[in-house]
């Protein structure tokens, strides 16, 4: 598969989920709208982490020619939610509430955050 592909489905995957995760952040908890909402944020999360790892890392050093810091989202986008709905079916609120935080943050803002530095594709859109 193409690169372009790849980056586009990701965006395609991602971009809801910076509204859906802000906005089920600042809402009512444990509604089934929140519920619905949620498996469809987790979904998508997923989703784009899995396309992320074919995607090869242009900027920045690289592992195996492929792999970059950046990856590392992806991965912990992989580990937090399934384990986020394991806690929250073990009714550890608390605990997923924390992940779902740190998802947000982390493979959201922080990772969409080093999206728009130069030599990136969201750089060049927006920037050049």
């Amino acid at each position: 598969m193409e690169y372009k592909y790849l980056m586009y489905s990701h965006l395609f995957t991602v971009v809801p989920c910076i509204f859906i995760g802000a906005y089920l952040l600042l809402v009512k908890k444990g509604t089934p709208f929140h519920k619905l909402l949620g498996k469809i944020y987790m979904s998508l999360m997923m989703i784009t982490a899995v396309i992320t790892l074919f995607m090869p890392a242009y900027v920045g050093t690289q592992f195996l020619n492929h792999f970059g810091y950046i990856h590392l989202f992806s991965i912990l986008t992989l580990y937090s939610v399934p384990t986020a709905i394991i806690a929250v079916k073990k009714g550890q609120i608390k605990k997923h509430k924390l992940k779902m935080i740190f998802l947000y943050f982390g493979a959201i803002v922080i990772a969409g955050g080093f999206t728009l530095t130069p030599g990136r594709f969201l750089h060049t859109f927006f920037f050049c």
